[in-house]
């Protein structure tokens, strides 16, 4: 563990668990406008909540709502148009996409309802490609990847494509990408999207299980049932906040 109480894997990659430290997140009237030639579309309005290390947070509401739009500005996908997003003590909003890159390479992990997994690359490829973009060598990416695929069960299936896999088995793959480089935040998006309720029931099992272990954990969802493993739920209508429960 280290001083910011990432979550983290012992040597057999069992996850050991932290305590919560301070807010991870904290946003202050975060608003964002998209504009075209004739229309302008709030898709925030004021949005001001926190995020404490080590919580998993759902966020519920209809679609056009601003779910995805919050999910993309947390993961420095996109910009507020005013207000602020404080990560770890610091104004990131208005980073450059330089510093934004790196920030999400090394402490975000990004879980996507459609997998997202590159179909020309194995399981274990597929895996192992965060690490390379942070340039850890090649025997320790190895090492990693395949204790962590071990661990998922997914061993088995290290040189299958992605399309000779289940959507249950896409979506444990796409949850190994995400963790591998042991990010600070994942952020799911709809995570259960494309799987029926048992596979759907494994995922959730399974990020409520890393959330025990100490990851913290964004998840924007349709589904009262998954919503049910997070420890707060939050409701956007409009592009606001209404409510807010655990």
């Amino acid at each position: 563990m280290d001083n910011y109480g990432h979550f983290y894997f012992n040597d057999h990659w069992d996850l050991c668990l932290i305590k919560v430290y301070y807010k991870m997140i904290h946003t202050k009237g975060l608003t964002r406008i998209f504009k075209s030639d004739e229309i302008e579309t709030i898709a925030l309005k004021d949005v001001s909540f926190h995020v404490n290390e080590g919580e998993f947070v759902a966020i519920m509401g209809p679609s056009g709502c601003g779910k995805s739009t919050l999910l993309n500005i947390l993961g420095l996908l996109d910009s507020p148009t005013s207000g602020e997003f404080i990560f770890r003590g610091e104004e990131v909003s208005k980073y450059t996409e330089k510093k934004r890159a790196r920030l999400r390479k090394e402490k975000i992990g990004f879980i996507f309802q459609n997998f997202n997994l590159i179909e020309e690359l194995t399981v274990f490829e597929n895996v192992e490609l965060p690490l390379m973009y942070l340039g850890i060598v090649s025997r320790e990416r190895k090492a990693r990847v395949t204790t962590l695929l071990e661990r998922l069960e997914m061993i088995a299936r290290r040189n299958h494509f992605p399309v000779q896999l289940s959507g249950g088995q896409q979506q444990r793959v796409a949850i190994a990408r995400a963790i591998v480089p042991m990010p600070s935040l994942i952020l799911a998006d709809e995570p259960t999207g494309n799987l029926d309720s048992a596979r759907g029931e494994e995922v959730m099992n399974l990020l409520s299980e890393l959330n025990e272990g100490g990851a913290t954990i964004i998840m924007v969802t349709h589904s009262q049932r998954d919503s049910e493993f997070a420890s707060r739920l939050v409701n956007l209508f409009d592009g606001q906040i209404v409510t807010e429960r655990r």
